[in-house]
């Protein structure tokens, strides 16, 4: 399976593609308001013409360039990339400013390729066990662990748990559309035979994660600040024995990351801002954080990048994904007509493996690219964002047309977009929506044909004992930040809240928008 793998990537062809990808990638990441998934998005109408194989080295190699990328921004700007950037902006940004670019740079850089080669492999190592024993479940277990998992990423935190509700429900609304599994019947087509067989994925995913977000940048005005100084910025920034010297935080963040990007929805979104938190409250001198100390950026490059791994792990093994990123990927597989699942690794194992082939080798064609262009990326954030509007609202367009060669797709695109915004303005999260959208047919499948096969109704997903607990885990879900914002209350009130636990709680409500 090695020996396939590699004799599959290094091919002249598939290697053009991941020197291709990543620095598409890379630029997506690091231009502010827009993210590895707007890049993912925007691309994905190209794969139509390719194979499932180079499908997937392609938006796997924008994939790992994006989620890198974001540093760059948040170093030199002080603005995030992308959510998963957040907390290095808190660090990074200030060293940049003290004259000390290369080296928050070249900390960034280091934690982002350990952290997301360590994090690959362990899925490697994880995902095929996860998947022995997924086979192994019926459409009862299935059920509940979809609604498990869409109820985890919608209840984050009190303040976005209704909100996420909403979105989630949306999304499963728009699933709906079309012919119903098992009796065929015909939903919410509105008389036309345009949405006979659903809302096309690749309009959902371009309207919403593409066009909405862009026009939001317009309506605001929005540009990217031309004023950077890349005088200071030369070297590799750290030695490699200076670095390893903060390997308790390495770690640290590292096990906050992996198990954050494990739980479907949450991702790098979340755990740079939990990891930071935490490993500023743990530290011997906490009045160091906020004003560019190293401890900082690892916190959150090495957090946000362990995520990546998390993220897979769900994605490939229970075809649950991990994160909005992960949902355009197993998106991609879908319409290469390739059923991400369980029974993935037993019926195109040589696709996962290069899945995860292509993302180490994207990894490292990432560091090398950002190691020795550390004063030549810095440039593509003097590009004003009105000259990328026009473009990349054209390759929408063409590419929405590409799927079906019909217009009704690009008009399906529009209202998605129209959805997006008015989602954006709301405040409803797209990460719940995406999930929802993705996962409502296999709800709905697992759960009719649970039902078919008993005559007990519902109650049967309770008498099954993992389907069961998943349900539970799941009730349990919706009713536990009341009892944590209850407790956490109650424990201010009294002064019994540690420093850790306050850190921690400040940090699940910090409030950031989605990818």
């Amino acid at each position: 399976m090695i020996l396939q793998v590699l004799s599959t990537l290094f091919t002249p062809y598939h290697i053009l593609l991941v020197v291709i990808g990543t620095p598409l990638g890379i630029i997506f990441g690091a231009i502010p308001g827009l993210s590895n998934t707007t890049g993912m998005a925007l691309m994905l109408p190209l794969t139509f013409t390719m194979d499932a194989a180079s499908a997937i080295i392609f938006q796997s190699s924008i994939y790992i360039g994006g989620i890198s990328g974001g540093l760059i921004s948040a170093t030199l700007l002080g603005v995030p990339g992308a959510a998963s950037n957040i907390a290095t902006c808190f660090d990074a940004y200030p060293m940049a400013k003290s004259g000390r670019a290369s080296r928050a740079l070249g900390i960034g850089i280091f934690s982002s390729a350990i952290a997301t080669l360590a994090s690959i492999f362990i899925a490697m190592l994880l995902t095929a066990p996860l998947a022995l024993v997924a086979v192994k479940l019926g459409p009862w277990e299935y059920f509940s662990l979809c609604t498990a998992a869409i109820v985890l990423v919608v209840t984050i935190s009190k303040g976005e748990m209704f909100s996420g509700l909403i979105s989630a429900g949306i999304g499963i609304t728009l699933a709906m559309v079309g012919i119903a599994p098992v009796d065929g019947a015909k939903r919410f087509i509105f008389g036309t035979k345009t949405l006979l067989g659903g809302v096309p994925t690749l309009a959902v995913i371009l309207g919403v994660f593409a066009i909405a977000i862009l026009l939001e940048s317009f309506a605001n005005g929005e540009e990217v600040s031309g004023d950077l100084d890349t005088g200071t910025i030369k070297g590799v920034g750290i030695p490699l024995k200076e670095y390893f010297s903060y390997w308790r935080e390495i770690l640290k963040a590292f096990g906050i990351g992996l198990w954050i990007g494990f739980l479907p929805g949450l991702g790098a979104g979340l755990s740079n801002i939990v990891s930071y938190a935490m490993i500023k409250s743990g530290s011997k001198n906490p009045e160091k954080f906020g004003k560019g100390c190293d401890e900082g950026i690892i916190a959150s490059e090495v957090a946000n990048n362990a995520s990546v791994g998390g993220a897979i792990i769900p994605t490939i093994a229970l075809g649950i994904p991990g994160d909005s990123s992960c949902a355009i990927l197993l998106s991609c597989l879908i319409m290469q007509g390739i059923n991400a699942g369980p029974q993935l690794l037993k019926t195109n194992a040589d696709l996962v493996y290069l899945f995860f082939g292509v993302l180490m080798f994207s990894t490292v064609v990432t560091f090398c690219m950002e190691l020795f262009g550390i004063r030549t990326f810095p440039y593509i954030l003097k590009t004003p964002m009105h000259y990328l509007y026009t473009a990349i609202f054209l390759l929408c367009m063409v590419g929405s047309y590409t799927e079906s060669s019909s217009v009704n797709s690009m008009i399906i695109m529009v209202v998605m977009s129209v959805l997006g915004i008015f989602m954006l303005y709301g405040k409803l999260s797209f990460s719940p929506f995406i999930l929802g959208f993705i996962l409502g047919p296999m709800m709905e499948k697992y759960m009719r044909m649970g039902m078919t096969y008993s005559d007990e109704g519902f109650i049967v997903f309770l008498k099954r004992p993992v389907s069961c607990i998943l349900l539970v885990i799941a009730a349990l879900s919706l009713i536990w930040p009341f009892i944590r914002d209850a407790r956490d209350a109650k424990r201010k009130a009294s002064g019994q809240m540690s420093e850790v636990e306050a850190a921690e709680a400040a940090a699940e409500q910090f409030q950031v928008r989605d990818d």
